[in-house]
């Protein structure tokens, strides 16, 4: 067999001289002969290639990571140096605890995202270095710039953490008459609210409403501190509400909704005043207190009228519905509810025209008119097949099935209780057949009416009623 020489390998410059200079040896030499000779190698490289110092070769050997830890020590920021070791051993216990819980995909390695680490590097020297001259509005702005590089799902707790440093360094920010500690108090909040904290992130959008009254500060997209603070207090004040609600502290969550609607006033925003008024409203409705809430909804649909916000008219129309369906004044909750279907189909907003209409049958139901709470849930569930929501499709279903049920029993009833043949034939018809009876209309609420009165039946049923004999429906 022919033995083939052996391919010659191509190796990089200086790893050949660092091969002739320190060739391989027996790993028994002592570690102290193995950095004298490294010297040695750093020491030749420096003499032999001019333009290539011995940092130079270092930032080659070193990782990108390793590189920027040796720069901040060796010029001085160590406070840096310090806080990036911190998070990087955050990051690597974050991801240590992802991998167990399968997860490790999520946070890639640091050392794989030279981008941040020169982000890190950046903004945390140049704000070390302007913190020495007590330059503190540029030790917020490059503390503030890496909060927003890190403003993303994976790196939030990155941007957490700068946020709260902002805060800090705000405090001692004097010549600017408190917008810098006013935006901190802003991220603050936004922090506590999601994380569910929101007691603490009250205090501080109370803090930054404050701070804003009466002044024109803008953020950076033109938009009104002041009226940013108002939004950011109604959304949370409205949070709290709605867990007082849950546990039915009704008098907390009116006073406090009372507190965001004055607020809300303050903003000179009148759509914000409606949602306002809203959700106040609700609140009033919940803790039965129908008058109030009534005055508050028709202060929120005047507003949707002049705004000509439709869907916030017919949210107050619903809304108004509920109040008067509560107080037992079924005639006028219809005529609100009818108005809230019409201006929902001009909107296409079907989840609303469902809501409604599931109103009106459950209306028409609770007074007898079974035929018409029949057309009005069958409309409820022909539009969420149409969005094909099964969800809504199941209840919507019961519903109508129900108030068909309802139509075909009371029918029956009145056939049962004329005590004639006609009736009895009519019975004996529909047993057989096990098809839909056409109902009867009832007339003050009694049983006992007229059997040639009949409902008139709705197109949805006629297929239904194909097997009835339509010349037998007026015979009594």
């Amino acid at each position: 067999m022919t033995t083939l020489p052996p391919l010659p390998m191509t190796r990089p410059k200086l790893t050949s001289v660092a091969r002739q200079k320190l060739p391989c040896v027996p790993s028994t030499i002592p570690r102290s002969v193995w950095i004298k000779e490294k010297d040695d190698i750093d020491h030749y490289l420096e003499v032999n290639f001019k333009g290539l110092s011995k940092e130079e070769v270092a930032a080659y050997r070193n990782s990108y990571k390793k590189s920027i830890c040796v720069d901040m020590l060796r010029d001085g920021y160590h406070k840096s140096f310090t806080e990036l070791f911190a998070l990087m051993e955050k990051w690597d216990a974050l991801r240590e605890a992802a991998r167990l819980r399968s997860l490790s995909w999520l946070q890639r390695p640091l050392e794989d995202q030279p981008e941040k680490l020169g982000h890190f590097y950046h903004h945390l020297t140049r704000a070390e270095a302007a913190e020495r001259q007590e330059h503190f509005e540029e030790v917020y702005d490059n503390l503030y710039a890496l909060a927003c590089y890190f403003n993303n799902s994976e790196d939030k707790w990155v941007r957490n953490h700068f946020y709260e440093r902002c805060f800090k360094i705000a405090q001692r920010i004097k010549i600017d008459g408190g917008k810098k500690e006013a935006e901190a108090h802003a991220h603050m909040g936004l922090l506590f609210e999601e994380d569910g904290q929101l007691l603490e992130a009250a205090e501080h959008y109370e803090a930054f409403h404050q701070l804003t009254q009466g002044r024109i500060w803008k953020d950076e997209t033109g938009r009104f501190l002041n009226l940013l603070a108002c939004e950011s207090l109604l959304r949370t004040y409205r949070l709290l509400s709605d867990k007082m609600l849950e546990n039915k502290e009704y008098k907390q969550a009116i006073r406090i909704l009372i507190k965001a609607f004055e607020i809300a006033k303050e903003g000179s925003d009148k759509k914000m005043e409606g949602e306002a008024s809203y959700y106040l409203g609700l609140a009033h409705l919940a803790a039965e207190e129908y008058e109030a809430a009534l005055r508050v909804l028709n202060t929120y649909s005047k507003i949707s009228i002049d705004l000509e916000d439709d869907l916030g008219l017919g949210r107050a129309y619903e809304a108004i519905a509920k109040v008067l369906q509560s107080q037992g004044k079924m005639t006028e909750a219809n005529k609100y509810l009818q108005k809230v279907v019409e201006i929902a189909r001009n909107n296409f907003q079907s989840l609303d025209v469902v809501r409604a209409s599931t109103m009106l049958g459950d209306i028409y139901n609770e007074k007898g008119h079974y035929n018409k709470a029949s057309e009005y849930f069958q409309q409820a569930f022909d539009t969420t097949a149409k969005l094909t929501d099964m969800g809504n499709m199941d209840e919507t279903k019961v519903h109508y099935g129900i108030a068909k049920a309802h139509q075909i029993m009371l029918t029956i009833n009145n056939y049962i209780e004329s005590e004639d043949f006609t009736g009895l034939d009519y019975l004996l018809s529909w047993k057989e057949k096990r098809s839909s009876i056409a109902p009867h209309q009832i007339i003050g609420g009694s049983r006992k009416s007229s059997l040639g009165s009949l409902y008139q039946i709705p197109e949805n049923l006629k297929e239904e009623l194909n097997g009835f004999p339509d010349n037998r429906k007026n015979e009594t």
